[in-house]
């Protein structure tokens, strides 16, 4: 049963943002202090790429672990009401998902996902934060077509 009246859960609901969350904000802060450069939000590729890095031919994905099903994290939880829309909510989150990730495959553009809970240990620790962006920046001038952290 839900703590909260409809209408509170509707407002909190409402402010859930797709764009400039702040896992994505702290991360494009990082990247652009390592001298990266990128577009937010591209809308021109499939997917709309919270971070596009043309030089890497790269979009970088910040996914909620909520929203996008992060396999075995504590944020993937379901709720207990209602179950059956959000069952069919997230199984259309995730085949969006694959399918975004086919067609950028399929143009050849690289792909990586940068799930919410690997940035929030980032930004708890320097020694986590120097260890992803490293595997980040690896990732960028490599030939893997997709990766995920």
């Amino acid at each position: 049963m839900d703590i909260l009246t409809p209408e509170q859960r509707h407002r909190n609901m409402s402010q859930i943002r797709s764009k400039d969350t702040k896992p994505e904000m702290w991360l494009r802060k990082r990247l652009f202090g390592e001298g990266y450069r990128y577009r937010k939000n591209a809308g021109r590729l499939p997917g709309h790429p919270d971070i596009w890095l043309r030089k890497y031919n790269t979009a970088i994905f910040v996914h909620g672990c909520f929203w996008h099903r992060h396999i075995g994290c504590k944020y993937a939880s379901v709720p207990k009401t209602n179950m059956e829309f959000w069952t069919e909510k997230f199984r259309k989150n995730v085949e969006r998902d694959n399918r975004v990730m086919e067609e950028l495959k399929a143009s050849g553009v690289k792909a990586l996902i940068v799930w919410e809970c690997t940035v929030k240990q980032m930004m708890k620790s320097q020694d986590v934060t120097e260890k992803d962006l490293n595997e980040i920046k690896e990732f960028l001038v490599s030939n893997e077509l997709h990766k995920e952290l």
